[in-house]
């Protein structure tokens, strides 16, 4: 079976991390109810030190396979400017001016 996208993966992880503890306030603590924006900065806080505590492979396999197809990839400039060196390394002595 084909594994899933690292980016994917942490990316649900990281909406778990957030929506549990959400869910938890604002089920199990009336007052949240009432100050649901204050839930929604508790459950923020609790995502993050959720995802630097325990998501730190997820993340770092997503951000290396980002790296991997960054690297895999040439750019628009750098393709023309392989090009440009063909074509004048492909051109006759006499024409180069160096």
């Amino acid at each position: 079976m084909k594994k899933p996208a690292p980016l994917l993966v942490y990316t649900v992880l990281r909406l778990l991390a957030f929506l549990v503890p959400l869910a938890i306030l604002w089920f199990f603590f009336p007052i949240f109810r009432e100050f649901w924006w204050l839930a929604a900065i508790f459950a923020a806080l609790i995502g993050a030190s959720i995802s630097m505590l325990f998501l730190r492979t997820p993340l770092s396999d997503a951000s290396a396979r980002l790296h991997e197809r960054r690297e895999g990839r040439v750019s628009g400039q750098q393709a023309d400017a392989d090009a440009e060196d063909e074509a004048i390394d492909a051109a006759p002595d006499e024409t180069r001016r160096d």
